[in-house]
């Protein structure tokens, strides 16, 4: 309740006075001369003097003074009197002197009568006082007034929101500020939930000139900001996030260390994985403990998830126990992770069920794969549908393989197009090919594209292919002529090729040698041939045969010959017949036939009629 609260009518009549430290000389001097004003019966000094000692906690110095006060028609001394009758526990007949002040005017009186009454669950009675009170221009009354309406759902809670936080009001701010904040969410288009929101430009001080072109967003920060330099430790922690989101890691780190060291977790929390992105992994682990102490479920699982890095399995293991215990579902799903990784099976079963019946839709679909493992496919089928429905994009590519292992292609496609449509690579990569497969050239490239770009090795090479086969045959270079730019379809190649598709590789080598690079194509050959693929290796043999050195280009036909190329090995035995190493050609010879294909077997049939005849005459 306010204590002299009728503060324009006191500061208009000079009778306001702001309480007095007992060791200020001047402050003992000022309250004296008011008790020897209101021992001479001066009805202002009474009522000043009595609020004074109200403040000092001398009620009983206090009471005799408001009640000379109040009964001489002083309306600041009978919001006092009440206030202090609260106080003692006399709630109604503090009710009855606010009652008296209000009337008389004083918008503190009307507040703290308004307050009386809803505490009395007297609803429309509160309402009027503290619409009285507002109307005033009290602050108090103005956010109780606020907080019965949006405790209602009328939409007018946001105007007295605003008045009270123009005043000064910090969890007036604070509220306003999430009112405005989720209007702006409701305003934004919905996104996934793993996407990450598009930097904002900050406006500049032209923008913010005009009140009304600013976005809900905008003032929603701009009211945070004020609550938070007023100390409002969950203004600072909401600001720091959105801060945090913009990229102004600097400032959000500020605002999340003012309000962990007021004590909100929360914002230890964020702190913490702040820290941990900045490479400062103990400074991270420090606020982690603190906000975890203080029952931050987030923070317990980061420390697990630390510990867990580390190899520190059991300290890890308690940590996520410690989210459990407060109310974090995600610390049972750690669990199940940690067990699944030790092989302990049965226990990664039972903690994956634990949070999947908690709704982690993240852990139904991990229950799915531990069940799918072990052969129950009729079991984890419902887990996968159930964490699918429930937006787990992994999931929905489980059930396309699952279906799909069934020869239910359409099915399977569905499940695919769902996962691609909410950003998964590889279910893109399964659109995309199977709308190749259907020869809807424009679809397929689509979502290869989205594959390809989500980091798909595959789709990028199959992107490449299906270009590839779309460019005009190229003509031969003119001397002279600079060479000519790569094709989009040779950046994909290329990308793919990088990122160790060997089918790519031999391609980019066969694009190299085209243009007469050699050093170029024997590169990427010899990255595909070491990978093990028997074309590069093949390929490459003919580079260096090419390039006289034989003895290096059967070494490579061996290894491609070994992997079953067919080429490879009739390669080798026209080299064995060429240096008169007969049987070994013959044997060459033989395995071309068995590889094939069947032009290959063909040339290798009769180079081995003719060896055998050679070998026999």
């Amino acid at each position: 309740m306010d204590v002299m609260g009728d503060k324009a009518t006191l500061l208009e009549t000079g009778r306001f006075v702001q309480p007095a430290d007992r060791e200020d000389p001047g402050a003992a001097a000022e309250e004296m001369r008011h008790r020897l004003a209101a021992e001479a019966g001066d009805v202002d000094a009474m009522s000043v003097l009595g609020s004074l000692l109200l403040r000092r906690g001398d009620l009983d110095g206090a009471e005799s003074l408001l009640r000379a006060a109040t009964a001489e028609g002083d309306r600041a001394a009978a919001n006092n009197l009440g206030v202090l009758l609260h106080q003692r526990g006399y709630a109604d007949e503090a009710a009855g002197w606010w009652r008296v002040a209000a009337v008389a005017g004083s918008a503190a009186a009307a507040h703290a009568l308004g307050r009386h009454h809803r505490e009395r669950g007297d609803e429309p009675a509160a309402e009027y006082w503290l619409r009285q009170s507002a109307e005033q221009g009290h602050t108090l009354g103005a956010y109780a007034l606020a907080d019965l309406l949006e405790h209602r759902g009328d939409v007018g809670a946001e105007r007295w929101l605003r008045a009270a936080a123009e005043r000064g009001h910090r969890e007036a701010a604070y509220r306003l500020a999430r009112a405005l904040d989720r209007r702006a969410g409701a305003e934004r288009p919905d996104r996934a939930e793993h996407a990450t929101a598009a930097p904002r430009r900050r406006p500049d001080r032209a923008d913010r000139a005009d009140d009304a072109a600013r976005t809900p967003a905008d003032e929603a920060e701009q009211w945070y900001r004020q609550a938070a330099a007023r100390g409002h430790r969950r203004a600072a922690l909401h600001l720091g996030a959105i801060l945090e989101r913009r990229g102004e890691l600097k400032e959000a780190g500020r605002w999340y260390l003012n309000s962990a060291k007021d004590g909100e977790a929360r914002a230890a929390c964020a702190l913490g994985f702040l820290l941990r992105d900045a490479g400062d992994e103990e400074s991270a682990a420090v606020w982690w403990l603190k906000a975890a102490q203080d029952g931050d479920g987030n923070a317990a699982n980061a420390l697990g998830a630390l510990h867990a890095e580390r190899g520190e399995t059991q300290t890890a293991e308690r940590w996520y126990r410690a989210a459990m215990d407060a109310g974090d579902v995600n610390g049972a799903y750690n669990l199940g992770l940690l067990c699944a990784e030790q092989g302990r099976t049965a226990h990664a079963d039972q903690w994956y069920r634990r949070a999947a019946y908690a709704g982690h839709r993240e852990a139904a679909n991990a229950l799915a794969v531990l069940l799918l493992q072990g052969g129950d496919a009729a079991g984890a089928e419902p887990w996968f549908s159930k964490a699918a429905e429930a937006g787990s994009v992994d999931a929905a590519f489980n059930l396309g393989i699952l279906y799909a292992s069934r020869d239910d292609e359409a099915a399977a496609l569905r499940w695919y197009e769902r996962a691609a449509a909410d950003g998964h690579t590889d279910a893109a990569l399964q659109v995309g090919t199977a709308r190749l497969r259907e020869g809807d050239e424009q679809e397929a490239e689509r979502h290869l594209r989205c594959a390809a770009g989500g980091g798909s090795a595959e789709a990028a090479y199959r992107l490449g292919t299906l270009l590839d086969a779309r460019r005009p045959p190229a003509e031969a270079p003119v001397l002279g002529e600079p060479a000519a730019e790569k094709t989009e379809c040779e950046e994909w190649y290329e990308r793919a090729a990088e990122m160790g598709h060997r089918r790519a590789q031999v391609r980019v080598g066969m694009l190299a040698s085209a243009r007469g690079d050699v050093v170029e194509a024997a590169r990427w050959y010899r990255k595909a041939a070491e990978a093990g693929s028997r074309n590069g290796a093949f390929n490459l043999g003919l580079l260096l045969a090419r390039e006289g050195s034989e003895p290096e280009a059967a070494l490579w036909w061996t290894r491609a010959a070994d992997a079953g190329h067919g080429r490879a090995a009739l390669r080798l035995a026209l080299l064995y017949a060429r240096r008169g190493q007969l049987a070994q050609g013959q044997r060459w010879a033989s395995r071309a036939v068995d590889l094939g294909p069947a032009e290959v077997a063909e040339r290798a049939g009769r180079l081995r009629e003719a060896l055998r005849q050679e070998l026999t005459a």
